[in-house]
């Protein structure tokens, strides 16, 4: 019954009651822009952390396989990525290996992310174990 008056009514004053208007339209998209400019800065910075995260992920690695190489070949050096790859290290895409000359008893490994503002970041490697981690984004 009610809907029947509904219709009657719009068929005698012939509005139509479909669609949107402009106004509510306008407040969806401010509302989705407001939603965006939220969200797009904390994306950029989970994918600094990421970049971080890789990069300290991989110098452990490093340091691994340079363990493993130095055992297989004693008195050997470990000078590049060859040397590393020979020790089982496998390297993620936009880290590099900037320098590398270590032995059992001296020198380090440094790495590198090529990704996001992290480009200086470094991590580097020490002959004893210790890893200096790639600072936090922040």
């Amino acid at each position: 019954m009610m809907i029947q008056r509904m219709v009657d009514f719009t068929k005698r004053t012939g509005k139509k009651t479909e669609g949107f208007t402009l106004v509510e339209l306008l407040i969806v998209v401010a509302i989705i822009a407001i939603l965006a400019a939220i969200a797009i800065p904390q994306f950029s910075k989970y994918r600094l952390r990421a970049y971080k995260t890789a990069l300290d992920s991989d110098a452990k690695n490093a340091y691994t396989a340079a363990q493993s190489y130095l055992t297989d070949n004693a008195g050997g050096t470990v000078d590049g990525l060859t040397a590393l790859k020979a020790g089982g290290y496998n390297q993620s895409s936009n880290i590099t290996v900037v320098d590398s000359a270590m032995t059992l008893s001296g020198g380090n490994i440094e790495l590198k992310t090529t990704g996001g503002s992290l480009a200086d970041n470094n991590a580097v490697i020490f002959y004893n174990g210790r890893i200096e981690l790639a600072n936090s984004p922040t």
